[in-house]
């Protein structure tokens, strides 16, 4: 697609409105098929070609409905399911959810990892392009990721994002409602014990941590309980490690306040109970365990750790099909389905609370 040029000196744009590519061609004394030529790629014409349509564009302030231009299209069967993070079991398994679903619909499911880099994301929506896919699954990088060339991109391309909200982007977005998770645990953690403290890494990788922190937050005050906060350093994707290193050095500067700490995600919570063995801390319910440990999002392996982790569910398979099914009904048409979609937590209850 064409890298259209910015709007700028609006001033000194004609006020002929233009409503189409038809249109648009008289104007610009160019034929309708070259029109298509370049909106469907600019390399395709000559460069004095490409100035003048160009020119056009930045005189009359033009600018295609590149869905139509795709659906004018054979239309490819290919989908894009992007992650920020292969290895993390979370993603794998709302990835394998989209391609089972995706099979289930005829579309063929081609899988990428952004390894949680903004380089490599971007590289991701480039090499999609070339597939001419018939949309794409994203779960961007959140705080890291370049905003404005994802937008350009889910201009071009018809992209459901899930998991990560970024505003005003992409047809729509799909996910779980983090305050609605996060009040659920606290309103769980605060019936049976002590309130909880917050543990979470001061530079998180995901917006929602923001959400969850805020929930927390609310929560607490609502039931008349102080709020304790505990930022630790650690940015990036390893959270267990930034969970075990940074919640041994809490534990032994007594950061935390109460016998009760829900970390901001199930990883943290992981490397937060191996802190605790390697200190010799008994966690759990059972009587004479001295702190219980809570996370957030039904991580594949908290049901496996030792205790076995209290938190809260992600509704992984229900984000998965409306994800699709949102998509192929957008790019058949109907837009009416476009909008933001949060699914509600369910709680978990196990012995490490």
């Amino acid at each position: 697609m064409a890298c259209f040029p910015p709007h700028t000196h609006r001033c000194q744009m004609t006020e002929t409105k233009i409503r189409n590519m038809e249109e648009f061609a008289v104007v610009s004394g160019l034929s309708r098929p070259t029109m298509s030529k370049y909106f469907n790629d600019p390399n395709s014409v000559r460069a004095s070609t490409r100035a003048r349509i160009e020119a056009a564009l930045e005189r009359y302030d033009y600018r295609p409905n590149i869905f139509a231009i795709n659906q004018n299209r054979k239309m490819t069967k290919n989908v894009g399911i992007v992650v920020p993070f292969l290895a993390d079991p979370f993603f794998a398994e709302i990835a394998r959810a989209l391609e089972e679903r995706c099979l289930e619909l005829g579309f063929r499911p081609s899988l990428f990892s952004s390894h949680g880099e903004q380089e490599h994301e971007l590289e991701i929506l480039d090499n999609l392009r070339s597939l001419k896919p018939a949309g794409v699954l994203l779960a961007p990088l959140g705080r890291v990721s370049d905003k404005f060339k994802i937008a350009k991109f889910c201009d071009d391309v018809p992209t459901v994002l899930f998991d990560s909200f970024l505003p005003d982007i992409g047809l729509a977005f799909v996910g779980t409602s983090s305050p609605q998770m996060t009040q659920l645990i606290v309103d769980y953690l605060c019936r049976t014990g002590e309130s909880p403290c917050f543990f979470e890494m001061k530079t998180p990788a995901n917006p929602n941590a923001d959400q969850r922190r805020q929930a927390y937050l609310e929560a607490v005050s609502a039931l008349g309980l102080s709020a304790h906060v505990i930022q630790v350093p650690g940015e990036g994707w390893a959270f267990e490690e930034i969970g075990r290193r940074e919640g041994a050095r809490a534990l032994a500067n007594g950061s935390f306040k109460t016998n009760t700490v829900l970390c901001s995600n199930d990883r943290l919570a992981i490397g937060l109970l191996t802190a605790c063995y390697e200190a010799g801390l008994d966690v759990g319910l059972k009587e004479g365990a001295q702190l219980r440990v809570a996370g957030q999002d039904d991580h594949p392996f908290s049901r496996y750790t030792c205790p076995p982790l209290t938190t809260v569910a992600q509704a992984y398979d229900a984000i998965a099909r409306h994800s699709l099914d949102v998509l192929v009904a957008a790019v058949n048409g109907d837009r009416s389905v476009c909008e933001t979609k949060l699914f509600e937590g369910r709680l978990v209850m196990r012995q490490s609370a």
